[in-house]
């Protein structure tokens, strides 16, 4: 299956790191790493740009670290890929350190919400995943909704999906389960929030009704939050001296964890200099070809 892939802030993103220009006169081989390869959109321009360059990738879907492979088969040895997680980076890639530069975009990838049987998109009929690797040992969020309390799921739906109606939707997937009924697919799953709240309600929220609770879900299955906080923990361990670091994040919860975690970087322990101000973010040409953009948020760091 051919998927469409649209690298987000892509010219923002390889200006960001630097790699050609009067700062990088000096020819030696630059270890970068694509921290989430995806379909290898970022790996792609970054080959490209900087011929010096060796990419590092890594992902924790094997179908998307194949189908990157492919893709930039032409590359050979400067091109390396690896099935794990970038909270993980530290193990994967300390014998490769120090590192030149870091790219994270966080999130899904197109190809996981395109495939309806991941379970990922409320868009997409499929069965209730959301593994972003199937083969590890992570819980569905089939298993997640019908394992945990309404308490427990209504603080996974208000604190990662920052859902309004966090306690109503939990309740009644709870109700639902003491009926026999537990939500299987992802099409279930938006009928019940769908019945839950009332056509007033679901018409002020002004996005799909079911969007934060998949979004909650999807974070809590992958721990993205703390794999975040990981990974950016390897990073300061691995980064050469001037080693830049771009991140685009798509949500708050994301967001907020980079720039406080790039202000101690910078304020705090003194090892560098927040590059971005203000946070880059998408124009309405890129907004208006690739809907995903709309909230993406660049942010870019670099080590003393």
């Amino acid at each position: 299956m051919a998927f469409e892939h649209s690298p987000v802030l892509l010219e923002q993103v390889i200006a960001e790191l630097r790699l050609s220009g009067p700062e990088e006169k000096e020819k030696r081989e630059k270890r970068i790493v694509d921290c989430t390869l995806g379909l290898g959109g970022y790996s792609e321009a970054i080959l490209t740009t900087c011929p010096e360059a060796v990419v590092y990738a890594l992902d924790r879907d094997r179908a998307a670290i194949e189908a990157a492979r492919t893709r930039l088969l032409e590359y050979g040895d400067r091109f390396r890929a690896f099935h794990a997680n970038f909270g993980d980076m530290e193990e994967v890639l300390g014998e490769f350190s120090p590192l030149d530069a870091f790219v994270f975009d966080l999130g899904v990838s197109n190809m996981q919400l395109t495939e309806a049987d991941r379970g990922f998109s409320f868009q997409h009929n499929g069965p209730l995943d959301m593994r972003m690797n199937p083969d590890g040992a992570a819980q569905s969020a089939a298993d997640v909704l019908s394992g945990l309390s309404a308490a427990e799921l209504e603080e996974i739906f208000r604190t990662y999906g920052e859902e309004r109606h966090a306690k109503r939707i939990a309740t009644k997937i709870e109700e639902s389960r003491k009926r026999g009924r537990v939500p299987a697919t992802t099409e279930e799953l938006v009928a019940l929030i769908r019945e839950t709240l009332p056509a007033p309600v679901q018409r002020k929220m002004g996005t799909h009704p079911a969007r934060r609770v998949f979004q909650a879900l999807r974070i809590y299955v992958n721990d993205e939050l703390g794999e975040l906080k990981s990974g950016l923990k390897g990073v300061k361990t691995l980064a050469n001296t001037k080693a830049t670091v771009v991140v685009v994040s798509y949500h708050s919860l994301e967001d907020r964890i980079v720039k406080h975690t790039f202000r101690t970087w910078d304020r705090e322990e003194k090892k560098g200099a927040v590059l971005t101000k203000h946070p880059l973010v998408p124009d309405s040409e890129e907004t208006g070809r690739n809907f995903r953009a709309r909230s993406a948020k660049l942010r870019t760091f670099r080590f003393f």
